[in-house]
C-alpha cells in the first residue's frame, strides 16, 4: 500500500488568510481611531508638551490658557520666537512692543526679579513660572495697574501685604509654591475673579478677611492641608468652580448650599464618607468628582438622571512606584506628582464636558497617584458588593 496523497486547495487558504487580514486591518484603524479620540492619548500629548516647554524655559502662562494645554506645533514655535531673552535687566525698548504691559519671566537661573523691574510699574501683567524666586518684594505695591499675578511652580514662601494695595487684580495664580499662609490684605483686592494656591502642600487655612471677595468665581486649593472648607469660601457669592481635592477633608458643612452659583465642585482624594443633603439646593451644580473609596451615604437626588449633574466617582489606589509610563522619567518631588495629577484631571474634565453622559476615566501614567476607577452614569448602586463591603465596615 503506498503513501496516502493529502490534496489541498490553495485558493481556500489564501482566501482564509485574506479575510483574516482585512479583518486585522480594519481592527487596526478603528483601534487607531478610537486612541484619536482618547482621552489619555491627549494627556499623554499635553504632557510631552509640557515637558518640552520646561525644558526650553517657556513659562506656563504661555501655553496654558484657563487651565487648559494648547499643543499646537505652531503655537510652541511662536512661543519659542518671543520666549524671555535671558538677561539680567528688563529691554530699554519693552515700552515699543506690543507686550509693553506684559512681564514674562521663566528659568532656574533666577533667584530674585531684576532690579529695573519697579520701575516698570505700568505693567498689568506678571508671568513668572519654574523659577528659584522665594520673594515677592513689597514694591508690588506701585503696580496699580495690575491685573493677572501670575506666579506657578517658584520657590515662594511669603506673600507681602501690599498685595492688598492692588485693587485692579482679577486673577492671582500661586500654585506649587512653598507658601503656608495668605495674607487677610488680600480680601482688599475686591475684583479679584480667581484664585489658584493649590499645590502649596503646607497650606491649611485661607483667612477670614478673603469674605470680602464677592467677584470670585475661581478657587482652587487643592493639594493642601485643609480640614474643612474655609468659611471666607462659603461666603463668596458668585463662586462657580471649587476644587479642594487632595486635602484632609473628612465632612463637608451643612450650610455648603450657600454656593448657590456653583457649578463645578472637585472633591476627590480627600475622606469624606458622605454628602450632605443640602447640596441638593446647589441647583445649578452640573459637575461634581468626589473619592468612592470612603464614600457610604450621599444623597438619592444627587443621582436623578433628571438632573444635569455629572455625578464621577473615583477609586484610589495607592502608589506602587514613581515612574512614568515609559519607565525611565522619575517624579521630582510630590509637587510634581501633584501638578501630574492635576493634568490628567483637567483633560479628563475637558473631555468629559464635551460629551453627554459620564465617560469612564481614563488610567492615568503608571506611577501617578490617580491609578483610578470610576462608578459610571451618574448612579450609585447600595447592592454592589464593593458598597456592601463598605456599608458593613461602618455599621
Amino acid at each position: 500500500m503506498g503513501h496516502k496523497v493529502v490534496v489541498f486547495d490553495i485558493s481556500v487558504v489564501r482566501a482564509l488568510w485574506e479575510t483574516r487580514v482585512k479583518k486585522h486591518k480594519a481592527w487596526q484603524k478603528k483601534e487607531a481611531e478610537r486612541l484619536e479620540k482618547s482621552a489619555l492619548e491627549k494627556i499623554k500629548e499635553e504632557w510631552n508638551f509640557v515637558a518640552e516647554c520646561r525644558r526650553k524655559g517657556i513659562p506656563q502662562a504661555a501655553y496654558c490658557k484657563n487651565g487648559f494645554i494648547d499643543t499646537s506645533v505652531r503655537l510652541l514655535d511662536k512661543i519659542e520666537r518671543n520666549a524671555l531673552t535671558r538677561q539680567s535687566s528688563l529691554p530699554k525698548d519693552r515700552g515699543k512692543r506690543s507686550s509693553a504691559f506684559v512681564f514674562e519671566l521663566s528659568g532656574e537661573h533666577w533667584t530674585e526679579l531684576p532690579d529695573s523691574l519697579k520701575e516698570q510699574t505700568h505693567l498689568k501683567e506678571w508671568h513668572i513660572s519654574n523659577t528659584l524666586i522665594q520673594i515677592i518684594p513689597t514694591y508690588i505695591e506701585l503696580f496699580q495697574a495690575m491685573r493677572i499675578l501670575d506666579l506657578p511652580k517658584n520657590q515662594i514662601s511669603h506673600l507681602p501685604a501690599e498685595i492688598g494695595c492692588l485693587k485692579n487684580l482679577k486673577e492671582l495664580n500661586v500654585s506649587f509654591n512653598h507658601l503656608k499662609s495668605i495674607p487677610p490684605e488680600l480680601g482688599d483686592c475686591e475684583n479679584l475673579d480667581r484664585l489658584d494656591c493649590s499645590g502649596n502642600l503646607e497650606l491649611m487655612e485661607l483667612p477670614f478677611e478673603l469674605s470680602n471677595l464677592k467677584q470670585v468665581t475661581f478657587v482652587d486649593i487643592s493639594a493642601n492641608k485643609f480640614s474643612s472648607v474655609p468659611i471666607c469660601v462659603l461666603r463668596m457669592s458668585n463662586l462657580q468652580w471649587l476644587d479642594i481635592s487632595n486635602n484632609n477633608l473628612i465632612d463637608l458643612p451643612q450650610d455648603i448650599d450657600r454656593l448657590e452659583e456653583l457649578q463645578s465642585f472637585l472633591l476627590y482624594k480627600n475622606k469624606l464618607t458622605y454628602l450632605p443633603y443640602s447640596m441638593l439646593n446647589l441647583k445649578k451644580l452640573t459637575l461634581l468628582v468626589v473619592s468612592g473609596d470612603h464614600l457610604v451615604e450621599l444623597p438619592t437626588a444627587l443621582c436623578d438622571s433628571s438632573t444635569p449633574l455629572k455625578f464621577v466617582s473615583l477609586r484610589d489606589n495607592p502608589i506602587d512606584n514613581a515612574r512614568c509610563e515609559d519607565g525611565d522619567e522619575i517624579m521630582e518631588s510630590e509637587r510634581d506628582r501633584q501638578h501630574f495629577d492635576k493634568e490628567v484631571m483637567k483633560a479628563y474634565i475637558e473631555d468629559l464636558k464635551e460629551r453627554e453622559t459620564v465617560c469612564p476615566l481614563p488610567k492615568s501614567q503608571r506611577g501617578s497617584s490617580m491609578n483610578t476607577h470610576e462608578e459610571t452614569d451618574c448612579k450609585w448602586e447600595p447592592d454592589d458588593p464593593v458598597n456592601q463591603r463598605r456599608d458593613k465596615e461602618v455599621s
